[in-house]
């Protein structure tokens, strides 16, 4: 990339990065449901040293927490 120009989807406050970044809509909340626990907790679980998940599992829990930040942020 030349110097001094910014690509068009990393220019502050540009928010279609979250499109780009969910692949399958709601197959992380679909594993936490089947763990019996909520979003939060399953992405905690996942994320806790030593956990078996696999690496999309982790990049997903990842994700559903800082789409989590940002909902309480707007409010």
């Amino acid at each position: 990339m030349a110097k001094g120009k910014e690509d068009k989807d990393t220019k502050k406050g540009n928010d279609n990065w979250i499109s780009g970044a969910v692949s399958e809509p709601g197959a992380f909340s679909e594993k936490a449901k089947k763990a019996g626990m909520s979003t939060r907790e399953y992405a905690a679980y996942v994320l806790r040293e030593g956990s078996k998940a696999s690496d999309k599992t982790k990049k997903q829990a990842r994700l559903a927490l800082t789409l989590m930040k940002l909902g309480k942020k707007k409010k």
